[in-house]
């Protein structure tokens, strides 16, 4: 029987002995994912994460674990913990260590490799997402060999690639499939929270169409005075081009093949989240000034971020800055475009459609060159079978006092789809520290301490209840 004080106390010495001196050196390293810095290997950041991680579990590893490293030339590693287990079953736990880039905008006195504990947060680039993940783990399954309480065998697997759209992992599950075997339950670390209030999980993710679009009209900069009016603006071409897969007015996607039908079940998990959070489902973000948001009804609005298709501009070439702007009429315009897609939307029949929706009838016959990422389906989860329930709801009521909740999240892992079509019997529970204002991939990115300690007992208490 656990006792789950002695696991607190366990779960909380472990954080401020182990874990928080460890994530404070791991922000310190700007590891970027290899999409934002493509020299990463001359770069070595990686692998000073890499050597950091695996010195750390080495040092802290549950008695009778392993700790190896995966590596194939030109693709990033992966670290796998593997602890064996003292009953039947097959748990994997995911995380990953690489970064999203610095972006401007943090506030006074911090930064993005600059660690700072303030109020009982950890600021900096990755600590919440999702630096914090490995030593988390194992740290869940150290309280549990700390009380000697039986566990299935539990492999953790740390990629270096997942800010990217996880392109090498594929590779290492083929490569190491007899290693990881058959997981019976996944137990993903990389998502969020609705609040910090109760624990926490994620019940579907939206997939992701990343691509550039580049419109080009002359083959050098002229004066915009004597070419303008006669010389289509590149800018004016992408813009109509733009208008052709989304409402300009309304932001919605006009392509048949990037929405879905809503299971009913999620708009009433949805309506549940809205009944707890109340405003909260709108305040989390920094809103400028009187700015609102698309729509006045919570429930659309939550919909319209986890199910439904957005676009965003996240990036631009050819634009430059505005202390540099002459009065050019520039030869072309390059936009970085991130498209969410529903889950259960098909992602490449979903690039197929953006693609063709962007070729057809393009203005002036301007030349349009279209460079697609890696498309990253979404997740729906299966059911939950009803020791997973039963496991979720006690660790939530012990360690936090509240119920547990279920959210839909806008993001994308693209290993939770991968998993979900390569393991279809397998249960997940998708969870982490990613709550309101702690601003993964934005500025001023914080991991909520106390939070985080309570997530980790919780993940403990989940796994030794493992039926």
């Amino acid at each position: 029987m656990m006792n789950h004080k002695l696991l607190f106390n366990t779960v909380n010495t472990f954080w401020d002995e182990k874990i928080i001196p460890v994530l404070t050196e791991y922000i310190k390293i700007p590891n970027k994912s290899p999409s934002f810095d493509p020299e990463w290997e001359k770069h070595g950041h990686m692998d000073r994460v890499l050597n950091l991680a695996v010195d750390w579990a080495n040092e802290n590893k549950p008695d009778g674990s392993t700790v190896t490293i995966e590596r194939t030339p030109e693709r990033t590693p992966i670290i796998m913990v593997d602890v064996p287990g003292t009953k039947d079953g097959n748990i994997l736990m995911y995380g990953h260590l690489d970064k999203q880039p610095e972006m401007d905008g943090w506030a006074d006195g911090l930064g993005p490799w600059t660690p700072v504990i303030k109020n009982d947060k950890l600021y900096g680039r990755g600590g919440a997402d999702d630096g914090y993940a490995l030593f988390a783990s194992i740290s869940s399954i150290r309280a549990l060999k700390d009380q000697e309480l039986d566990h299935p065998r539990i492999l953790v697997l740390i990629e270096f690639s997942e800010e990217s759209g996880s392109p090498d992992l594929p590779h290492y599950m083929g490569l190491c499939s007899d290693k990881i075997g058959t997981p019976d339950l996944v137990i993903c670390l990389d998502s969020g929270a609705g609040d910090y209030n109760r624990f926490w999980t994620t019940t579907s993710l939206r997939g992701l169409i990343g691509l550039s679009m580049k419109v080009g009209v002359l083959s050098e900069g002229v004066h915009s005075g004597g070419a303008s009016g006669h010389v289509p603006s590149s800018f004016r071409i992408a813009r109509q081009l733009l208008s052709k897969i989304e409402d300009e007015t309304t932001g919605e996607i006009l392509l048949d093949k990037l929405h879905t039908e809503i299971p009913e079940h999620r708009i009433k998990e949805t309506q549940t989240l809205v009944s707890i959070l109340g405003d909260e489902v709108v305040k989390e973000f920094p809103w400028k000034n009187k700015m609102k948001p698309s729509t006045d009804d919570k429930v659309e609005g939550v919909l319209r971020r986890t199910w439904k298709p957005a676009l965003s501009i996240v990036g631009s070439d050819g634009l430059p800055p505005t202390a540099n702007a002459g009065n050019v009429l520039r030869p072309y315009t390059t936009l970085q475009l991130s498209m969410r897609i529903p889950p259960m939307v098909d992602a490449q029949e979903a690039k197929s459609a953006i693609e063709k929706g962007l070729n057809e009838n393009i203005p002036y016959d301007a030349t349009l060159e279209l460079d697609f990422e890696e498309a990253a389906d979404g997740w729906n989860a299966p059911e939950t079978k009803p020791w997973l329930l039963d496991a979720i709801e006690k660790a939530s009521n012990q360690y936090f006092e509240q119920p547990p909740c279920s959210i839909g999240e806008g993001g994308t892992i693209p290993f939770m789809a991968m998993l979900g079509e390569q393991f279809p019997e397998a249960q997940f529970v998708i969870t982490g520290v990613l709550g309101p204002r702690s601003n993964a991939h934005g500025p001023n990115e914080f991991l909520h301490i106390p939070f985080a300690k309570k997530l980790t007992c919780c993940i403990s208490s989940i796994l030794s209840d493992y039926k």
